[in-house]
C-alpha cells in the first residue's frame, strides 16, 4: 500500500441500504481542489477510502484526455486499495483504453467528452456512435472489465445499449436535476422510469447519475429497476461543511427512506 494510507484504511460492509440500492461515490472533485495548487492534497484515494468506510457500495472517477482532476496513478492506487468496486468512466477512445485497460476496474463507464465542458455535458449517443462504440465494448469486455453506457432516458438509446452488449446503461439524470426548483418533475421523471424499466427488461443493469443531491435524490431513487446511483458534486460540497462521511451517510438515508 503506497506510504501515508495506511491509516484511511477502515472498511465496513455497507449496509443493505434500500433493498439493494447502491450508491457510488465520486471523488473527481477532491483531485480537483489539489490539481489547483499542484500539490498533493487533498488526496482523492483518502477520501475515496473515507466514503467506503461510510457504507459506499463503490467509487467512481473520471479520467479525462486532459486529466484536469483523475491522474494515472489516481487509478493505480485506487485499485490496489479499495474493497469496493471501481468505477472509471472515460470516453471511447484509444488513449483513455490505453490508460483504463491494465489497471483492471470493475467497471468503465463510457462517457462523451470535450475539453470545452465544465463537466458532462448530455449522454452518449450510443446510435450515432454504434459503429466505434462497438469494438471498444467488445475490448473492454474481453479484458474482463463490465461496461455501462451513460446515455440520456431515450429509449432508442437504451434499445442500442442492448444491442451493443453493454452490461449496463446509466442514465443520466442532469435534466431532471436541472429544473428549477418550483417546476414540475413529472415529465422528466416518467422518462427516467420508462427507460429503466426498458433497460430491465432488455436485461441491463440500470444505474443512473448526474447533479443528484439530497433535495431531489428521492425520486429518481424510488424508481425499482435502478441499482445504483452515482453521485459526486454534491457529496464533495457537502463534505466540505460537514466532513465526507456525514455526507455519504446522510445520502445513505435519504436513499434508504426513498425505498421504504
Amino acid at each position: 500500500m503506497p506510504t501515508g494510507l495506511q491509516h484511511w484504511v477502515s472498511y465496513k460492509a455497507s449496509p443493505e441500504c434500500a433493498l439493494n440500492l447502491r450508491l457510488g461515490v465520486n471523488v473527481d472533485h477532491v483531485a480537483t481542489l489539489r490539481q489547483a495548487r499542484g500539490g498533493h492534497e487533498p488526496e482523492p484515494v483518502a477520501a475515496a477510502l473515507l466514503a467506503q468506510s461510510a457504507g459506499a457500495h463503490g467509487i467512481t472517477v473520471h479520467i479525462r484526455g486532459d486529466r484536469r482532476h483523475i491522474q494515472d496513478r489516481d487509478l493505480r492506487v485506487l485499485k490496489e486499495v479499495l474493497a469496493v468496486p471501481l468505477n472509471v468512466e472515460c470516453a471511447a477512445s484509444p488513449e483513455a483504453l490505453e490508460a483504463v485497460i491494465p489497471v483492471k476496474p470493475s467497471w468503465v463507464t463510457l462517457v462523451p467528452e470535450s475539453r470545452e465542458e465544465l463537466t458532462t455535458q448530455g449522454g452518449l449517443d450510443v446510435i450515432f456512435l454504434q459503429g466505434m462504440l462497438k469494438p471498444v465494448v467488445r475490448e473492454l469486455r474481453s479484458a474482463g472489465i463490465h461496461v455501462s453506457l451513460f446515455v440520456d432516458p431515450v429509449l432508442d438509446q437504451v434499445k442500442m445499449a442492448a444491442k451493443l452488449e453493454a452490461d449496463a446503461v446509466e442514465l443520466n439524470t442532469g435534466t431532471y436535476s436541472d429544473l428549477p426548483m418550483d417546476s414540475d418533475p413529472s415529465l422528466e421523471l416518467g422518462r427516467l422510469r420508462d427507460a429503466a424499466r426498458l433497460a430491465s427488461r432488455l436485461d441491463l443493469r440500470v444505474l443512473a447519475g448526474h447533479g443528484l443531491n439530497l433535495q431531489n435524490v428521492a425520486p429518481v431513487a424510488a424508481i425499482p429497476e435502478i441499482e445504483e446511483l452515482n453521485i459526486g458534486h454534491s457529496l464533495i460540497g457537502r463534505a466540505v461543511l460537514v466532513g465526507l462521511e456525514r455526507a455519504v451517510e446522510e445520502m445513505l438515508t435519504a436513499m434508504g427512506e426513498a425505498r421504504p
